[in-house]
């Protein structure tokens, strides 16, 4: 299972961690099923992100835009401004094995989670 993160900039790791959990909770599904985190090469840098990454013991990666933008998603994305069909929903289908949403995104405040199978 993939989870697909969007955040605004400058997001703390306890507002990641808490919509992490918010969204699986969601989804009845359990962090130890999450195998890796995604999200976009524009999302590189944000301290929050890396940081709630090492806490769960979980690798995060950072998908390039190019391959972000081969998935439709069903969703509607603010990424558009950035040139992106998305963030959390495409990052999780890009590394998911059957490339099905079993959440479709989610805003959770500042941090927007989408998980794929």
């Amino acid at each position: 299972m993939i989870i697909g993160i969007g955040a605004r900039k400058g997001i703390h790791s306890q507002e990641a961690l808490d919509a992490i959990h918010w969204a699986l909770a969601e989804a009845g599904r359990s962090i130890d099923e999450v195998e890796i985190l995604a999200s976009a090469k524009l999302k590189e840098n944000e301290a929050g992100l890396h940081e709630a990454a090492e806490i769960l013991g979980i690798r995060i990666r950072f998908i390039d835009h190019e391959e972000l933008n081969n998935y439709d998603t069903p969703s509607v994305s603010q990424a558009k401004r950035f040139g992106l069909t998305g963030v959390a929903e495409p990052a999780a289908m890009a590394l998911s094995e059957k490339k099905e949403l079993i959440l479709r995104k989610k805003v959770y405040g500042r941090v927007t989670i989408a998980i794929a199978e």
